[in-house]
């Protein structure tokens, strides 16, 4: 019972020390990989060779196809593309168990002293997570060799030798329980690692070894379909694609199982190098094979998962992929996108604003009023997301951009509330008494307006490409757009003194209006402060460059 017990925690610790190394180099290179991905994949066969390089990189080809799926949900790479990256994914995981096949328990200590001394002197830091990458292969090393060694007293009892046997070869069970392992534990290279060392061991015989290796070559590919099951349709069918490769890979290999025992393996030597390299080879047959085939599966996948026709109900979020969370500056990137569809939504409660006043319009103002409410659960939903991102897995940049959206999330959800107060007020002090303003006063209403439109369209790049010279010139707009307000309630007052009648009826309305459209202008200009303050532009209550200080006093 101690020496099962033995086992069992060795496959644990493998399984973990495969977790600790795919959280830890994501943690660490998730942009850089993001970016890897998006500028290689020029061509299928590009696509292919950059998926190969991140998943060596990653050790799991399901993380590099949460990656891709992501990109495809949103619309940055096509679906051919991103199949081509999965076939070079599959085989970048093949590989590094080839490597991991090799003897190198030697590494085992060194990898886990360096990685913990790196991890606890600079936790917070790259070089921290650095160091959990190398506890984990340090653990990955430590955990083969224990499996070598319960395996070999395991093996030595005579119960457990009659036990094996009885074994007796079922490819479809063995296929089976192989997908199940990969399931269970999330990571089909830990379980190939598993089978190539108990069948080194003698505990199963070659071709089980191979039945199981299929088995998680399909339970990888069942991984990701499941992880993926309640994402957007488009991040759903690149798991799916990739699914149907296996499928189509474990169906042809199988009946070549024996030929590979009989032909083959007597030349390779030791049975764990015969099962890693029965792993490779067959994910690079899967890949030269379907390569060229990428489109034709594209149209299958499309057509068993056709995307939804986008309707008017555009206020669910679009961007938030569940799917992301584990890669930190993914997600960061899904916020932002989110973000940025919260504000469209916005700026369309803006410029109905504007039509209402005009055409005294009762229905579109309710419409509006409805929008706030999208402009709310969008705001929840964002901030409900970006909670669930490991603040700890952050770099200083990605934190500060977390910060940042959900500054400008709340500003968002602000403004949205301010412009369903002024619709009340259209409503209940204008158009519902049959009150109209001055010709003169609806012009400098339409003239701030406008302004308010342009600002918030150029607060809605300030936040996306963070430009220090248009956040200047943003809240440059903030001084202005106040000497305006002052301007124009000044005049409007010059008009009341004048017995103006329109202006007298709707004098309430029209100093209360131009007052919120200023304190929309100052939440959106506020979206430059987090900009100009990480580039070092401010200093308390004043922007640094003086010249850029006085054209705001003039």
């Amino acid at each position: 019972m101690k020496h099962l017990l033995n086992l069992l925690a060795a496959i644990a610790l493998l399984v973990w020390g495969t977790h600790l190394v795919r959280t830890g180099i994501l943690r660490v290179f998730g942009a850089n990989l993001r970016q890897v991905l998006s500028r290689s994949i020029s061509n299928r066969f590009n696509a292919a060779l950059s998926g190969l390089g991140v998943t060596a990189l990653v050790q799991s080809s399901t993380a590099t196809a949460l990656i891709v799926s992501s990109f495809v949900g949103q619309g940055l790479i096509a679906l051919p593309l991103a199949l081509a990256v999965m076939l070079g994914a599959d085989i970048g995981t093949s590989l590094m168990a080839v490597v991991f096949s090799f003897d190198l328990s030697w590494l085992s200590p060194l990898f886990i002293f360096t990685g913990v001394v790196l991890f606890i002197s600079r936790q917070s830091t790259n070089l921290g997570r650095f160091g959990r990458v190398l506890i984990g292969l340090g653990l990955m090393l430590l955990a083969l060799r224990l499996v070598t060694d319960s395996t070999t007293v395991l093996t030595s009892n005579v119960a457990v030798k009659a036990l094996l046997g009885t074994l007796s070869s079922d490819l479809l069970l063995e296929i089976t329980v192989g997908a199940v392992l990969s399931l269970v534990s999330y990571s089909s290279l830990a379980i190939v690692l598993l089978t190539a060392t108990l069948a080194a061991s003698s505990v199963i015989p070659p071709d089980v070894a191979l039945g199981l290796v299929l088995g998680a070559n399909l339970g990888s590919g069942l991984l990701a379909v499941l992880t993926t099951a309640r994402s957007a349709i488009e991040v759903r069918q690149v798991p799916m694609g990739n699914l149907v490769f296996k499928l189509l890979g474990v169906a042809a290999a199988a009946p070549f199982v024996g030929l590979w025992l009989r032909h083959v393996s007597p030349y390779l030597g030791e049975a764990a190098t015969m099962v890693v390299l029965f792993h490779l080879m067959f994910n690079l047959a899967v890949g030269l094979a379907f390569i060229g085939w990428t489109q034709v599966v594209a149209r299958w996948v499309e057509k068993l998962l056709p995307r939804p026709i986008k309707g008017a109900g555009g206020g669910r979020p679009h961007h938030l992929d569940p799917t992301a969370l584990s890669t930190p500056s993914l997600a960061i990137s899904c916020a932002a996108r989110e973000a940025l569809h919260q504000a469209d939504v916005v700026e369309s409660m803006l410029i109905g604003v504007l039509q209402v006043m005009r055409y005294n319009d009762l229905r579109l103002a309710e419409d509006l009023r409805k929008m706030d409410d999208t402009v709310d659960e969008l705001y929840s939903a964002i901030k409900y997301y970006l909670t669930k991102i490991s603040r700890e897995a952050l770099g200083e940049e990605e934190s500060r951009r977390w910060t940042d959206i959900i500054s400008f999330t709340i500003n968002m959800e602000q403004i949205g509330d301010i412009i369903e107060r002024v619709l009340i007020d259209i409503e209940d002090k204008k158009i519902k008494p049959g009150r109209n303003f001055s010709e003169a006063g609806m012009a400098e209403i339409c003239e701030l307006h406008q302004r308010l439109l342009d600002n918030l369209r150029l607060g809605m790049s300030v936040f996306l490409n963070g430009n220090v010279r248009d956040a200047k010139k943003l809240l440059e707009e903030k001084a202005r757009f106040r000497d305006l307000e002052r301007a124009y309630a000044n005049t409007h007052l010059g008009r009341l003194s004048d017995n103006t009648m329109q202006s007298i009826e709707t004098s309430s309305l029209h100093i209360d209006l131009i007052s919120d459209l200023k304190r929309i202008n100052s939440h959106i200009c506020s979206i430059a402060y987090p900009i100009l303050d990480s580039a070092g532009a401010l200093v308390p209550n004043r922007l640094r460059h003086s010249a850029f200080s006085d054209s705001l006093s003039r």
